[in-house]
């Protein structure tokens, strides 16, 4: 089962169709929030999404939860939870919903931790990155046994791949 995650695309909705018609193999595609569309903006349709903290349209959530096979999967932007000081919150978050997977934002800084059997993965920003110059967002292959980030530039070239051993 694949995942395509992305964030933090700011208004740029080329980027968006972009990047989606790079793996058309994704069970799922996740916008971690902050894509400053309309929720019914034509880009965003089919996707999971959440409300960042620059986006306007009532009809965001400010996170959701869905099944993948045996893992639930949390989505959320963020800003609520002050990621860009620590994961603490997140992660007492997380394990409120019952999560394996958590995806969010906001500091646009790709990263992937696992913390307490939850994998948590920031996807980083296709439009203003930090910490590395390279624009980006990660696919996530899951397996019973393990995880696989695919981490991507804004023009597919893959940048780094992380394993995580359930």
């Amino acid at each position: 089962m694949k995942l395509l995650i992305m964030s933090d695309t700011h208004g740029d909705e080329d980027i968006i169709e972009r990047v989606k018609g790079y793996h058309p193999d994704a069970y799922k595609i996740i916008h971690c929030g902050d894509s400053e569309l309309p929720y019914a903006h034509p880009s965003m349709q089919e996707i999971e999404r959440v409300k960042g903290n620059c986006d306007n349209d009532p009809n965001y959530l400010e996170e959701i939860l869905f099944q993948i096979n045996s893992d639930r999967v949390y989505v959320t932007h963020g800003h609520l939870y002050d990621v860009k000081n620590s994961p603490m919150k997140l992660v007492y978050r997380a394990q409120e919903v019952g999560a394996q997977i958590v995806c969010f934002g906001h500091s646009h800084v790709l990263t992937a931790e696992y913390i307490e059997d939850t994998l948590f993965i920031n996807p980083g920003s296709l439009l203003k990155p930090r910490r590395i110059k390279e624009k980006s967002f990660v696919t996530l292959t899951i397996t019973a046994t393990h995880f696989t980030l695919d981490c991507y530039d804004d023009n597919n070239n893959l940048i780094d791949q992380l394993f995580f051993e359930r």
